[in-house]
C-alpha cells in the first residue's frame, strides 16, 4: 500500500516546519503507523538550505522528547503531486505556496490553522526572532494541530 506523505511549510524552514516533522513522525510512532505515513519539511525561502533546524527548537523538542531529523530545503512544484498533504504554517506561507502550486496538483492544501481545535489561531505563530517562550508555544500549538491532523488522515483512509 502506498504511504500518504505530508509536507510541513514554513518560511525557512529551520523552526516551525521541522518542528510540525519532528512532532508529527513522534505521534506516528506512538501511534504504531511508521509504514503508512511519511513526513517532510519545506521552506518557501532559501536562506538556510541544507541547515539542521535551529537550536532553540532543537532544544525545545528535545526537552520533550521530540528528535528533528529535517534538513533544510525549498518547497518544488514536484511536492504538490509527490505528498497527499501540503500544510503551510501561516496565512504568508499558503500564499507563497499557492502562488507556486502548478495546476497538475493533487496534494491537499490545508493551511496548520485548521487543525487547531482549543483557541482561535492566525497561524502558528514564527518564534524565530523572539525568546524560548515562542518555541515552546509553537510545539504547544503543533502537538495538537498534529494530532488532529493524524486523526484526520486516520479516519479518511481507515486507518483508525
Amino acid at each position: 500500500m502506498k504511504k500518504i506523505r505530508v509536507l510541513f511549510v514554513c518560511l525557512g524552514n529551520i523552526c516551525r516546519s521541522p518542528a510540525a516533522e519532528g512532532v508529527l513522525i513522534h505521534q506516528i510512532r506512538q501511534a504504531g503507523l511508521t509504514d503508512r505515513i511519511e513526513v517532510d519539511s519545506a521552506g518557501t525561502g532559501t536562506w538556510h538550505l541544507g541547515k539542521s533546524a535551529d537550536p532553540r527548537m532543537l532544544n525545545a523538542s528535545a526537552k520533550r522528547g521530540i528528535h528533528l531529523p529535517s534538513i533544510c530545503r525549498q518547497i518544488t512544484k514536484e511536492d504538490f503531486c509527490e505528498f497527499d498533504w501540503i500544510i503551510p504554517m501561516d496565512a504568508d506561507n499558503l500564499k507563497n505556496v499557492t502562488e507556486i502550486r502548478p495546476e497538475n496538483a493533487t496534494a491537499a492544501l490545508v493551511p496548520m490553522k485548521d487543525f487547531i481545535k482549543s483557541r482561535e489561531v492566525a497561524g502558528i505563530p514564527d518564534p524565530y526572532f523572539g525568546g524560548p517562550e515562542g518555541f515552546e508555544l509553537v510545539l504547544d500549538l503543533l502537538n495538537e494541530g498534529c494530532k488532529n491532523l493524524l486523526q484526520n488522515i486516520c479516519e479518511k483512509r481507515g486507518l483508525v
